[in-house]
């Protein structure tokens, strides 16, 4: 999974809780500090002051600290992701990266993206996990569908449906 796919599931994520989306330089900003840039950096791309981007961001971050119902900041963004649903998130200069079961890879340019992402999911046929479920059901509370959970978690569609109908009777 891309960066901006991760970057879209919190866009997501703030939809859901309050019914807007994320402008450019909010998304910007988030994966900017994802990727330890500075607000000059980040503000560069945007055409706008560092100080301006800066402003944003602390209005974002203190979005974000409400919608993850926990205080988030530019230096602990990484974390607070990992902590909603359980995901080991790895960014910085490698070409690929790993968030859990989902494979983050870098727009660099050297890399051959086939190598770098592999596009299909192991075949997993497996009792779910509580971790998953509990993933699964954050996930949802996100408004993710059962085929974008699936995709995110690497979890086969069947095993996402059935959890759904177990949880509906």
């Amino acid at each position: 999974m891309q960066v901006d796919e991760i970057v879209k599931l919190i866009d997501e994520a703030v939809y859901a809780k309050t019914g807007k989306h994320l402008n450019d330089l909010q998304r910007g900003i988030i994966e900017g500090t994802l990727k330890r840039q500075k607000y000059s950096e980040i503000a560069e791309g945007y055409n706008c002051t560092p100080g301006h981007a800066k402003d944003v961001g602390y209005e974002l971050l203190q979005l974000l600290s409400d919608v993850f119902e926990e205080p988030v900041d530019k230096k602990n963004l990484k974390s607070v992701l990992e902590r909603q649903d359980n995901l080991n998130i790895s960014f910085g200069d490698s070409s690929r990266n790993v968030i859990g079961f989902i494979n983050v890879c870098s727009d660099s340019s050297d890399s051959d993206p086939k190598n770098d992402c592999p596009q299909t999911q192991p075949d997993r046929q497996h009792n779910l996990t509580e971790t998953e479920i509990e993933a699964i059901a954050k996930l949802r509370q996100f408004g993710l569908d059962s085929t974008q959970i699936a995709e995110a978690l690497q979890l086969s569609l069947d095993e996402i449906e059935k959890l759904k109908s177990e949880e509906v009777s």
